[in-house]
């Protein structure tokens, strides 16, 4: 097999598990808070938890932004194969390829740093990178081969990671918060919970007690009251219903 054609049958794999795969950073994460009790920084200082939250809130947000403003049949959940009706090359798009995946970085990458270890972080970075390259690979030879000339032109003055400053082409659309809460307040509440596992962990490994830190006990308890919520108004009624762009 071509190395191109398994880079692209490896992306099309990890689509289809990527909201699943990464979990197997917890794992490594255990063992990182176990093995390496020298942290970067202290787990308990307020503002280090601050900033690493606050990475992974500017994830959300660049998430937010490239779902708000997407259109029916772009930026989606779908699992089980690759859909694009048709191609997203305005606003966040018009400066980068994959603001989705970007997000998605950013958020796992506020956790990764809040482990504390060093050596994790490079792990870390490293598996996202080889993870969504692939997958990028993959939506690009599906969306190559469906929007031609229309993907060239728009990858060729788009980066695909790492977003450019300049060249900012306003959507026609309107920001759609319906859509974001909908499809976004499970990531957000598994990055709270995340963050008070992380802290939860390391009280009980490096002072051996059933601890959490009062910052994380307010969030968690707030987060977990916003996810009941929107849960029942996504369940329960029709309010959360995303119009059409």
């Amino acid at each position: 097999m071509s190395l191109i054609r398994e880079f692209e049958k490896s992306g099309n794999r990890f689509f289809k598990y990527r909201s699943y795969i990464p979990v197997v950073l917890y794992v490594f994460a255990i063992l990182a808070i176990w093995l390496d009790t020298d942290e970067l920084i202290s787990f308990q200082e307020y503002w280090w938890s601050l900033i690493c939250l606050a990475v992974s809130a500017v994830g959300m947000l660049v998430r937010a932004i490239a779902i708000g403003f997407a259109p029916r049949g772009t930026s989606g959940r779908n699992t089980g194969s690759q859909v694009a009706d048709s191609l997203n090359s305005t606003g966040i798009y018009s400066l980068v390829r994959h603001p989705l995946y970007l997000g998605n970085f950013l958020m796992w990458l506020g956790l990764i740093i809040y482990v504390g270890s060093v050596e994790f972080i490079i792990f870390g970075v490293f598996f996202f990178w080889v993870y969504y390259e692939r997958i990028m690979f993959a939506e690009e030879m599906f969306i190559g081969k469906k929007f031609g000339t229309e993907f060239d032109d728009w990858a060729a003055k788009t980066p695909a990671f790492f977003p450019k400053l300049t060249g900012y082409v306003k959507t026609g659309r309107r920001f759609n918060l319906k859509s974001v809460i909908r499809r976004e307040y499970h990531g957000f509440y598994a990055t709270i919970f995340s963050f008070a596992l992380i802290n939860f962990l390391k009280h009980l490994i490096y002072t051996e007690k059933l601890f959490l830190d009062i910052e994380w006990v307010i969030g968690l308890g707030v987060g977990t009251f916003i996810y009941l919520f929107t849960r029942f108004m996504v369940k329960a009624t029709r309010w959360l219903d995303a119009k059409k762009n």
